[in-house]
């Protein structure tokens, strides 16, 4: 009776084998679910994205009185010295009108270039010139409802459910998108932004926590990885071939609301959490659940498959009597030296790594050549990036694995500086492979984190980890204005803060093969050159608080 009680939900549930149909389904439809939030994500590359741009004349003649018939670049040095001021005009008829030698602002406006984009909100609203602090702004809008949507979509899950947050915030991330193309000004543009952003987090994240709860134990590692964040990478890319073929901005945020509506019979395939129902009581629905499963896998279920009194074991008390005896708080991330040091270090790492992640993603509309083809090949590098990930995941320390990639980040990106300016194509492949080694960072802190949190402030310490790196997407865009200047400032700017991050990862201490700790007593000292004694006292591979982590993708589905 004692092993029955103590069966985890794995073993209960061993019964609808690793991957049937039914695990297949939700692999295949949760991870497609993230193909529209790749695009939703990075759309403001293009929608955002600074055309060629010159003064309005206030005639629209040259001294002959004919068109200027020359491409654009030359037209901007011939209306005048740059993309903010023309030179004056001397004579008040047309026929004697002509530019002189003294200059003076745009006071008629702008004309942009129609070469790649037919509109953009640049063209759309004039952001350039006086207002073109308004572009970075319109993006970190779309960062700051990321912000809000990851501090409430785990709440509201948790609270009403895995599935119903799924699907409400799908419907919102499309019909916002909708209503945002109809925008009539900035204003109206970045309000629905924002509120873009709270449902692409938030079905995002949802999506990810419901297929960890559902699939099998061997296959959530592969879903987190290989599935949802690959189609990620696949969204970012379909993007890049869309806005080739639709070129206004308008348009292109209706595409990106069309696959919302593709999956509302989706709802009829994928079920509720049967964890999550176990943690609210609701036993008998989440065997309803899983008798379903077992019918679409074709193999017979148990007569009783959750037991009342294994279920509260199972579902409600995990931690134990001291986790139900206390309650902890944000307090609790910094009260002992070693919670304090891992949580410093994480809020670095996170910030640095989604900065540099997003900046150089969104980085590509200053790039040399094409901008469609810049960006499908970042995109193409992401993918990479995850694979990548996923098979070195269990092959090396978890420190030398994230130390690797953001100091190959920081080394390509700084090594720009050194190429000859002429020599645009090698400037853009060491962009990508720092790229590469930032994706891969960004997609294993996920899991790093986990691990180096205990149970009992595990969701706490991932939300405010991931408030960190939301901020950094923040200021991302910024540092991307910079290359308006300068193009190569961004990069040293990205390329500094990698390295310096991958100095810090190098003192989290290793946790591969060793079982999650659930008490922040169990949490092991960072590592330190100078502290060797410390050093020497953190739990070895070998040692029982290092055992294989065989339950390891079943917290992370409750903790993600």
């Amino acid at each position: 009776m004692t092993g029955e009680k103590n069966r985890d939900y794995d073993e209960i549930t061993s019964f609808l084998g690793e991957f049937g149909p039914f695990q297949i389904a939700a692999f295949v439809l949760l991870s497609a679910s993230a193909i529209p939030n790749g695009y939703m994500g990075m759309c403001m590359v293009f929608v955002a994205d600074v055309p060629a741009h010159r003064c309005k004349l206030s005639i629209n003649s040259t001294d002959n009185g004919t068109e200027l018939e020359v491409p654009f670049h030359e037209q901007i040095t011939r209306v005048g010295p740059d993309m903010c001021s023309r030179y004056k005009l001397i004579g008040n008829s047309t026929e004697t009108a002509r530019l002189g030698n003294d200059t003076e602002g745009c006071l008629d406006g702008w004309v942009f270039s129609t070469g790649e984009y037919t509109a953009s909100i640049v063209d759309e609203w004039d952001l350039v010139c006086d207002n073109a602090w308004k572009v970075p702004l319109s993006t970190s809008t779309f960062f700051i409802g990321v912000l809000i949507g990851s501090y409430t979509s785990g709440q509201l899950s948790d609270r009403f459910g895995r599935k119903p947050v799924f699907f409400w915030s799908l419907a919102l991330q499309t019909v916002f998108a909708l209503i945002q193309a109809t925008s009539v000004s900035w204003v109206m543009f970045c309000i629905f932004n924002c509120l873009r952003g709270i449902g692409q987090i938030s079905n995002f994240i949802t999506s990810l926590v419901l297929g960890c709860e559902i699939l099998s134990q061997s296959t959530r590692v592969s879903f987190t990885l290989l599935g949802h964040s690959i189609c990620f990478g696949i969204g970012y890319a379909f993007l890049s071939l869309v806005a080739y073929f639709i070129r206004g901005w308008r348009m292109l945020l209706v595409a990106a609301a069309i696959p919302g509506f593709l999956y509302i019979p989706v709802w009829w395939v994928i079920p509720e959490s049967p964890r999550w129902l176990l943690q609210r009581g609701r036993v008998e629905e989440a065997e309803l659940v899983i008798r379903n499963a077992a019918k679409r896998n074709g193999v017979p279920a148990p007569e009783v498959i959750f037991r009342a009194d294994e279920c509260l074991e199972l579902m409600q008390n995990e931690g134990g009597e001291e986790r139900q005896a206390q309650t902890y708080t944000f307090v609790d991330l910094i009260r002992t030296t070693n919670m304090r040091n891992i949580t410093f270090i994480l809020l670095v790492l996170w910030a640095v790594t989604v900065m540099v992640f997003y900046g150089l993603s969104l980085n590509t509309g200053n790039m040399h050549g094409n901008a469609y083809l810049n960006s499908f090949i970042s995109a193409v590098t992401e993918i990479v990036a995850y694979i990548a990930t996923w098979l070195l995941i269990n092959r090396a320390p978890r420190p030398t694995i994230l130390f690797s990639t953001l100091l190959f980040c920081g080394i390509m990106l700084l090594i720009i500086k050194l190429v000859p300016e002429d020599m645009h194509a090698m400037s853009q492949v060491l962009a990508l492979l720092g790229k590469l080694g930032v994706s891969g960072a960004y997609a294993f802190l996920y899991l790093f984190s986990t691990e180096l949190l205990p149970t009992v402030v595990r969701n706490m310490g991932l939300g405010v980890s991931s408030t960190a790196g939301r901020i950094g997407s923040i200021i991302s865009p910024y540092v991307v204005y910079i290359g308006v200047y300068s193009k190569i400032l961004p990069y040293i700017v990205f390329g500094t803060l990698s390295i310096l991050a991958a100095v810090v990862s190098i003192l989290l201490p290793d946790t591969r093969n060793c079982k999650l700790p659930d008490h922040i007593s169990q949490v092991k000292p960072i590592r330190s050159c100078c502290s060797p004694k410390e050093a020497s006292t953190a739990p070895s591979r070998t040692s029982p608080d290092c055992k294989e982590m065989s339950n390891f993708p079943d917290k992370l589905s409750k903790t993600v």
